[in-house]
């Protein structure tokens, strides 16, 4: 069936997650960053999946604010990072992080050859809201779905059934990216066409299914839609 609908993951593959922590490292108040960012900003996301993952096994979902703060606390006593000012600073910017370049072209290309596009995201809607009105992509976006809805993180099919049913379309006529590996496998094992932004040049994940795509970036995605 012919693809009629993008859907985007926001975080990692719209919006720079490293992106917080490499401007508050440039910040002289915030110098205690300068040697460390980039293990926190891996830390942290790492964490930050981790704790969706084991919020959804245990049955105690929270908002996705409330892990985000909480990578961060781990990522920072890991890396040595003490102080209230920088933690509430990487915060701040958290809502403010910057869409990768090549986002705002590519969802317009979409959007002029007459797909829908969309965003399902772990993030809570207010967020999500912040992230997309910072990087200026609100105009080229059909929605933006947030698990809030059904209160479970993905990759449980509850979260990817909201696309379905928002939009009224089958499950074959989705491309579904992400830059999260296990996301655009649990995404295809569900039913969606699928195209894992690989940006770090990972391994594939052994699950049980795999990504249709694999890609660097998001430039070549209106040529699969």
């Amino acid at each position: 069936m012919p693809i009629t609908t993008c859907v985007f993951d926001a975080y990692g593959t719209l919006f720079d997650v490293g992106a917080a922590a490499a401007q508050a490292a440039r910040e002289p108040e915030h110098a205690v960053l300068q040697h460390v960012w980039p293990a926190i900003a891996r830390d942290w996301r790492l964490k930050q999946l981790q704790y969706t993952w084991l919020r959804a096994v245990a049955g105690q979902h929270c908002d996705f604010w409330q892990v985000t703060q909480d990578g961060l606390d781990w990522a920072l006593e890991a890396n040595g990072v003490t102080g209230t000012a920088t933690r509430t600073r990487l915060l701040e910017l958290y809502w403010e992080l910057a869409a990768y370049p090549e986002v705002p072209a590519m969802l317009a290309a979409l959007r002029d050859r007459g797909l829908k596009t969309a965003i399902l995201s772990n993030g809570s809607p207010a967020m999500l809201d912040g992230a997309v009105q910072s990087a200026g992509i609100g105009d080229l976006l059909d929605a933006v779905l947030s698990v809030e809805s059904v209160g479970i993180f993905k990759p449980h099919t509850r979260v990817y059934d909201l696309v379905g049913g928002h939009f009224g379309c089958a499950q074959d006529a989705v491309l579904f990216v992400s830059s999260n590996g296990w996301d655009a496998a649990g995404a295809a094992g569900y039913g969606f066409q699928t195209a894992w932004v690989n940006r770090a040049g990972e391994p594939m994940d052994r699950l049980y299914a795999q990504p249709h795509h694999v890609l660097p970036d998001l430039t070549t995605i209106p040529e699969l839609a």
